[in-house]
Formats: structure tokens, C-alpha cells, sequence
């Protein structure tokens, strides 16, 4: 492959991964102004983005089989144009019921870009190549989430939520050309896979077997609920509890995403001297000291918001070390498997991270609220680290998927 073809596929690449955190996190400083239009609660509201998530994780589990079976392309062009519909769709939604469903679909539906991005770079590569394209890709899905909430609210400085939801749906249908004209069709009909749905079970049963790559996955899901709960409770903290504005907020999400993008790019040099177990053990004992603390600060009003950001950026970049990690180890025990084990991943990822919004939303809008769902998923994972995992106990990790995991 030429540096030029090369260069337009990670261009390629980078938008569908960059889909699914620009539908996560991009109508985030719009949340309080849906609860005052459709006349809901701040619970409901939360509701939609678990939708999301809900969606993300159900398609990953059905469009990752789907794509070894049928190939890239068409799988895709069909979850893409699902959620340019679904977009559309929440533009006129009349109430949060309807909106929550909608959001849903778009969780389907970017749930496809996200598995063939994966896919595609499978195909086309493998060690050290591998590692180098999809280490470009992470930081595409890095800066994502830093640019969401700004571009959101620099959308809501013109219009209202629900052009939010136009600006998505544009996305989406440049995205459907961009991938019909610039991504071909990377998996031959000689390599895909026809043994159906049982096959797919046997593969997933295999999986759940293996206590180490649960446990894992657990880890993973649990320490994704903890920056769910950062991403769902944040904007009512912020905006209602301590007045904020929604620029001003997105200057402050942007910031601690920051800190998350940081931390992964540590976790290159430090996967130069230390092992991915010592470090996820490390970031995750970080972690649950700082999100400890987070709950006595939203208790006791102590240090005021610029303590609660404080405690609030450490348990991000401890997420930022912890969530490569896991990952990484999970993965390299079933390299034969390599993408039913990633779509298991990526599903509990997700649907564990989805409870964090509505336990949220069901405790209160407050610092205390948010704090104690962030503390909770944290020092859960940890838990489980310990207890199921035993990270001492695990083989060494393939270099290059720690490299991977580190990007």
C-alpha cells in the first residue's frame, strides 16, 4: 500500500471512528435546555444518552458476526444510513420517549462504523503495522470527545438542541459518501466466515469461560461506568450546580478530556519499563483514591468547583491509563478470536457504562450524586481486578497489542 493510500484510508478510518463519541458527547451541554423543552426530568433525560450507549452495545455484538459473514461494505453503508434516518428523525421528536428510542438506533448504527473501522484495520494488517495505524486511530477517537461538546455548543450559539441533531445527520450522510468512494471492500469471499449462528455462540461461550478475560471485561465495563457517570452527570453539575454556561462548559469537559488524551500517550513510555498489569493495577488504586476524594469534596463543598474539577480530571486520567490496559489483556489471551472477543469487549464496554447514566439521574443532579457513581465504578473495578482477575497470575502481554492499547 502507497503512503498516499494509506494516508486517505486513516483519513477514512478516523471519521467512522470519530461518529460514535461526536453522537455520545455532542448534545451534552444541550441536556438541561431538553429537559425545560419537553417539559421532563433531568432522569429522563439521562435516559437518551444510555439509549446510546444501549445501542452501541446490542450492535456490536450482531454487526461484528454480520461483517465476517457479508463483508465491510454493506454492513457499514446500512448502520451509517440508519443513523443519518435516526438523526433526522430526532430533529422532530416530540417527546423524551420518543427521542430515547431514536437514540437508540443511533446507537445501532454507529455501533457498525465503529466494529468495521476495527475490521478493516484487521484485514488489511497485522503486528507492528497494525499497531501503527491503529495507534493514529486512537487518537482520533481522543480528540472526539474534547471537540463534541465544543462543537455543541458552538452549535447552540446559533440554534437549539435539536440542530444538534441536523449537524449529525450532515455528518453522517458525508460519511456514507466519503466511505462508498474511499474504502473498498477488504474482506475476499474466501475469508469470511459461514458457520452461522451457532458457530458465533460456541465462539462467545468460549469467551465467558475464561475467567481472567471476564473479569477483564468487567474491569473495562466498570471503569467505563465511571466516565459515563462524569459524561452524564457534568453538565447538570456544572451548568446548574455551579453556573456555567454552555461554552463554559465545554471548555471544561474539553479540558479533562484532555487529561484522559495525556494519560494514554504516558502509557507508551510507560509500557517501555512497566508491565499493562502493573499499570492498570496502579491507575485503577489512583483512580479510586481520587474518586474517594471526589465524594468527600461534592459532601463538604470543599475547594469549591475548581477542587471537584481537580479530583474529577485525576479519576480521568486514571481511566485514560486503565482503559487501554484491560482491553489489551483481555484480547491477547484469544487472538484466535480476535473480533468476536473485541465485539464481547466493546459490548459490555458500553452496556455497563450505559447504567451509569439513569443510577445518575436516579440519585440526583448534584456534585454528590455524579461523585458517588464515579467512586463507585472505580473502586468496583478495582474490586474485581483483585479478586477475579489476579492480574499477578496473567501471562505477558503481546508488545504489539500493548502498543496498540497505549494509543
Amino acid at each position: 500500500m502507497s503512503r498516499r493510500q494509506r494516508l486517505r484510508l486513516v483519513l477514512v478510518l478516523g471519521s467512522l471512528i470519530a461518529v460514535g463519541p461526536l453522537t455520545i458527547d455532542m448534545y451534552l451541554p444541550a441536556l438541561p435546555s431538553i429537559v425545560t423543552d419537553l417539559s421532563t426530568t433531568p432522569a429522563a433525560v439521562q435516559l437518551t444518552l444510555t439509549g446510546t450507549l444501549a445501542g452501541l452495545a446490542l450492535g456490536q455484538l450482531l454487526i461484528g458476526p454480520v461483517s465476517d459473514a457479508v463483508g465491510r461494505r454493506v454492513p457499514l453503508l446500512a448502520g451509517v444510513g440508519l443513523h443519518v434516518v435516526a438523526s433526522l428523525l430526532c430533529v422532530v421528536a416530540p417527546g423524551i420517549g420518543t427521542l430515547g428510542v431514536l437514540r437508540v438506533l443511533q446507537g445501532l448504527g454507529v455501533a457498525a462504523a465503529a466494529v468495521v473501522a476495527t475490521a478493516v484495520v484487521r484485514d488489511l494488517f497485522a503486528g507492528a503495522a497494525f499497531a501503527r495505524l491503529f495507534s493514529r486511530l486512537m487518537l482520533v477517537m481522543g480528540a472526539a470527545p474534547i471537540l463534541a461538546p465544543t462543537l455543541g455548543s458552538a452549535v447552540l450559539g446559533w440554534t437549539n438542541w435539536r440542530g444538534v441533531f441536523v449537524t449529525l445527520a450532515a455528518f453522517g450522510l458525508l460519511l456514507i459518501v466519503v466511505a462508498a468512494v474511499g474504502l473498498p471492500e477488504t474482506l475476499p469471499a474466501g475469508r469470511r466466515r459461514h458457520d452461522g449462528i451457532a458457530g458465533t455462540g460456541r465462539v462467545y461461550r468460549t469467551l465467558l469461560r475464561d475467567r481472567p478475560f471476564v473479569g477483564l471485561v468487567l474491569v473495562t465495563g466498570l471503569a467505563m461506568a465511571a466516565l459515563f457517570a462524569y459524561v452524564s452527570g457534568s453538565s447538570f453539575v456544572l451548568q446548574d450546580g455551579y453556573g456555567l454556561d454552555e461554552q463554559e462548559f465545554g471548555l471544561a469537559f474539553g479540558a479533562g478530556a484532555l487529561g484522559l488524551i495525556a494519560a494514554t500517550q504516558l502509557n507508551v513510555r510507560l509500557l517501555r519499563r512497566y508491565t499493562p498489569q502493573r499499570i492498570l493495577v496502579s491507575s485503577l488504586s489512583v483512580g479510586t483514591a481520587a474518586g474517594l476524594l471526589l465524594i468527600v469534596l461534592a459532601v463538604t463543598g470543599v475547594g469549591g468547583l475548581a477542587g471537584l474539577l481537580a479530583a474529577l480530571w485525576v479519576v480521568l486520567a486514571a481511566s485514560g491509563l486503565a482503559l487501554p490496559n484491560a482491553p489489551a489483556l483481555a484480547l491477547s489471551r484469544h487472538g484466535e478470536a480476535a473480533g468476536t472477543a473485541a465485539a464481547l469487549l466493546g459490548a459490555v464496554q458500553f452496556g455497563v457504562g450505559a447504567l451509569a447514566a439513569p443510577l445518575v439521574g436516579v440519585l440526583g443532579t448534584g456534585a454528590v450524586a455524579m461523585a458517588l457513581v464515579v467512586a463507585g465504578g472505580m473502586v468496583s473495578a478495582l474490586v474485581v481486578l483483585v479478586v477475579v482477575v489476579r492480574p499477578a497470575r496473567l501471562a505477558a502481554v503481546d508488545p504489539a497489542v500493548a502498543v496498540v492499547a497505549a494509543h
